[in-house]
């Protein structure tokens, strides 16, 4: 595994924490973010408060870096990929790759700058090169800063409409702002 790859997932790992069964989380019990779906689906068997963290960063790069395609974003831009990355973790991996198509194609101009991209949750090769295309018009800051932006803009969208009216997920919503929300980059 790249060694930029580790650290962001030893990242993720941090923030994630350990074993934790709350009330409110539909996903029942988790270690170091890892849901027991993830991990018996990944052929964990022990139990989940015992999940090795060495288990669990193996999940991450496979299931949360690999399988999405998310390894296509890190080898142009770690800092868009962490976001991604990190998103994909905490709200799904197809929600992230289908945040960042959305920025990329309200970034374009109307497609001005380059084509719009299907909005269909997959990283595939157009994604990627709606990055690319981002990157030359704007610079790699720029593209970043605007992609960093987007992303959170999004994300914080879908936490506001899970938390609002006093669900049960607004237990975690001053968590995932302080956490996720333009927490990296």
């Amino acid at each position: 595994m790249n060694p930029v790859i580790a650290k962001m997932i030893d990242g993720i790992l941090d923030r994630e924490g350990g074993y934790v069964n709350h009330p409110s989380d539909p996903g029942g019990a988790t270690n170091f973010g890892i849901t027991e779906r993830v991990a018996r689906a990944n052929g964990y068997t022990g139990p989940m408060r015992d999940l090795p963290k060495a288990v669990a960063r193996d999940i991450y790069y496979r299931v949360y870096v690999v399988k999405p395609g998310f390894l296509g974003i890190a080898e142009i831009d770690i800092h868009v990929a962490e976001e991604v990355i990190d998103s994909g973790v905490n709200a799904g991996q197809a929600r992230a790759a289908l945040w960042f198509q959305q920025a990329l194609n309200v970034l374009n101009r109307r497609a001005v700058d380059y084509p719009d991209i299907v909005e269909d949750g997959r990283i595939g090769p157009k994604s990627i090169s709606a990055l690319q295309a981002l990157r030359r018009k704007r610079g790699a800051e720029g593209a970043r800063r605007l992609m960093l932006k987007a992303l959170n803009g999004l994300q914080f969208m879908h936490y506001y409409g899970l938390a609002k009216g006093g669900t049960k997920f607004e237990d975690f919503m001053v968590g995932w702002v302080e956490s996720r929300i333009g927490a990296l980059g």
